[in-house]
């Protein structure tokens, strides 16, 4: 891991007014948290020497950054020296602390959080060091190579056992051969989670395969019967025939099973994607069944 990068004093910076020096500065930036951000994320610390909450969580982030291993690296940038910087990336009230991925700044705070707090933000807003892995899997999962994704994600998941990511597309790639494990892996993942529509799209298909093998478990109804034969059609993957349907149940009596037809068109919608052939195709029916 390399040393933490910091624009402290004023030793390289005589005369701080200097235009040329400023410039300087700005280039050494752009290398050194832009660049470098594109390699590992860095963790940017703008703060000042008369600011008394820069000074409680300076440490923290100093701590923080050596016990990382190296998956982010600190940066700190004096915002009274750096203006033109702090002004670039908006930085209105210190300690601001943003998070640059990519080049970008991918998630920020300001105030003197306490360690534990910025341990707990760290931990959502870090990207997982097997992204280039996650990123893979989904190429190969586009191109319908599910053996291969589930390969990547297996792996991933051995290394990264919390991995929402991992967990929910392979939930997706099991939900038919091993719906028990699809709903296994999906367990932790709740509201707070960007995988959580996806997520919710598991547990409803796979809801819905076991109701289509426990027919006794829904109620009587004169839409029962297309209810279930809509279910046999997701667990055959007729998605097409399946979302058709579920449109007719929509219309039919839409609260049958506590409003399932409407919440299945949706999680198939969500499995499939929007550019998907079965979602375009029933995007606007669908829309009109609900408000029909």
């Amino acid at each position: 891991m390399r040393e933490p990068i910091s624009y402290f004093g004023t030793e390289s910076f005589p005369n701080r007014m200097d235009p040329e020096l400023m410039t300087y500065d700005v280039n050494d930036f752009s290398t050194d948290v832009i660049e470098r951000s594109k390699t590992v994320p860095v963790l940017v610390d703008f703060w000042a020497e008369w600011c008394g909450p820069c000074r409680v969580l300076g440490p923290v982030l100093e701590r923080l950054a050596g016990k990382s291993g190296g998956r982010w690296e600190l940066a700190k940038v004096n915002s009274d020296i750096h203006q033109e910087i702090a002004r670039q990336y908006g930085v209105r009230g210190i300690p601001n602390v943003k998070l640059f991925i990519d080049g970008k700044v991918a998630d920020e705070f300001t105030g003197a959080l306490p360690e534990r707090a910025v341990e707990q933000w760290l931990e959502k807003a870090l990207p997982s060091p097997h992204r280039k892995s996650l990123a893979e899997a989904n190429e190969l999962l586009a191109r319908g190579d599910q053996d291969g994704a589930r390969t990547l994600l297996e792996d991933v998941l051995a290394k990264e056992g919390e991995n929402h990511t991992a967990r929910a597309l392979l939930a997706r790639i099991l939900l038919f051969s091993d719906p028990q494990r699809a709903i296994d892996l999906v367990a932790p993942i709740e509201e707070d989670s960007d995988q959580f529509q996806l997520a919710e799209s598991v547990r409803t298909i796979a809801s819905v395969s076991q109701k289509a093998q426990h027919p006794a478990s829904l109620p009587e109804s004169p839409v029962k019967a297309a209810y279930l034969e809509a279910a046999a059609l997701v667990q055959a993957r007729d998605f097409d025939q399946a979302v058709e349907k579920y449109i007719e149940i929509v219309r039919g009596n839409r609260e049958y099973d506590d409003d399932g037809a409407r919440r299945t068109v949706v999680a198939i919608f969500k499995l499939m994607g929007d550019e998907d052939p079965v979602t375009v195709k029933h995007r606007r029916s669908f829309s009109s069944a609900l408000f029909a």
